[in-house]
């Protein structure tokens, strides 16, 4: 079978590997989509694990199953059944990181720190013609697809997920004000949902194309940094009034420093992006302090994310044909991974995996 194995930013290889065979409790899952994440373009980020067949956004079919793997009962995160078993020819979204669901750190829905959640993935990766899919996965965080629930639509499901964690951390009700910073997928994620929570959302970018975009999408208002200060551009607007919360996408220093000097009193910046290992931020404790200003960080997503995701793609709040701007198939995978960072036209490339792998759009 092929892959897509990334050696660094600038060297990604479509490989020939051996198909894997599904053992006790896994299942064997034909790619059909899998989305590029944003930290895949993040070179630091992933060539510290390079070389390694990268990709974690997949939708498939399940084509085989190891034993046991047919009797596997499939929960929700409060402990009820979903579904008991799986079958050859399911459609499935499977998220590549999976929790136990009964540690001290599961029952506090603190899923990413869950020794299981960080041990679990996909083997070889997401970015291949066939992945094997662990007894974890199958258990508590892979969701079958409904007829009307498209490959691409699903390759959605867990960059939405992240964007619903990191909505619910940003503890907003309905008619806050929250400030998205950065408009690429996951600002545009976090646009669509926070309209649908009833609150008032502003984008800020310096790219004209996501701005538009932004406001297409339901943003009530935009800032372009490249001419006034995230502060001073919420200060400006009708309110006058800075942001209940600040979804700092960007993972520089810059954009972190930004980002609290917009939000009000008592409001929340939420670190959605990760800076490098080495890089610091300096804060003053004086007016985090009396302003009561809470910096908080969201890690990807856990299963009670991936299904509220899921149900805002199947009752069309988010919708692929407003987000997924560019198609390719795994041959291309190199020009799709250049596509997708081109800031000016692409919001969100996938890989889709049903033809003869040429550039679809």
């Amino acid at each position: 079978m092929k892959v897509a194995r990334l050696y660094s930013a600038t060297d990604i290889r479509v490989e020939d590997i051996e198909r894997p065979v599904p053992g006790p409790g896994q299942a064997l899952v034909r790619t059909r989509a899998c989305g590029i994440c944003t930290g895949d373009i993040m070179g630091w980020y992933l060539e510290r694990r390079a070389p390694l067949v990268f990709g974690h956004e997949p939708a498939g079919d399940i084509i085989a199953l190891g034993e046991g793997a047919a009797d596997v009962v499939a929960t929700d995160p409060d402990g009820s059944v979903r579904a008991a078993g799986y079958a050859v020819g399911d459609r499935v979204f499977v998220h590549h990181h999976a929790p136990c669901g009964v540690c001290r750190q599961c029952r506090r829905g603190r899923h990413v720190h869950c020794a299981t959640w960080r041990r679990t993935n996909l083997v070889p990766g997401g970015m291949a013609e066939f992945f094997l899919v662990g007894a974890e996965n199958l258990a508590t965080d892979t969701l079958r697809l409904p007829d009307t629930m498209s490959y691409a639509a699903a390759s959605l499901v867990e960059p939405a997920a992240c964007a619903v964690k990191s909505l619910r951390r940003a503890d907003l009700i309905r008619g806050d004000t929250m400030l998205v910073v950065g408009l690429g997928i996951m600002g545009m994620l976090h646009v669509v949902l926070g309209k649908a929570a009833g609150l008032r959302v502003v984008g800020a970018d310096l790219v004209d194309f996501r701005l538009r975009r932004a406001l297409e999408l339901g943003a009530d208002d935009v800032i372009d940094v490249r001419r006034t200060t995230l502060a001073d551009g919420m200060l400006a607007m009708g309110s006058g009034e800075k942001a209940d919360a600040v979804i700092c996408g960007p993972g520089s220093i810059e954009a972190m420093e930004a980002s609290i000097e917009a939000v009000a009193p008592g409001g929340r910046v939420v670190l959605f992006t990760t800076s490098k290992p080495a890089d610091v931020l300096p804060v003053k404790p004086y007016r985090i302090y009396f302003d009561e200003i809470s910096i908080v960080p969201s890690y990807s997503c856990g299963p009670d994310d991936t299904r509220a995701a899921f149900d805002a793609i199947e009752s069309g709040v988010i919708r692929e044909q407003d987000l997924i701007t560019h198609r390719f198939g795994l041959a291309s995978i190199r020009e799709a991974f250049d596509k997708a960072a081109q800031v000016e036209e692409a919001l969100k490339t996938i890989v889709e995996f049903d033809a003869s792998g040429e550039r679809r759009a």
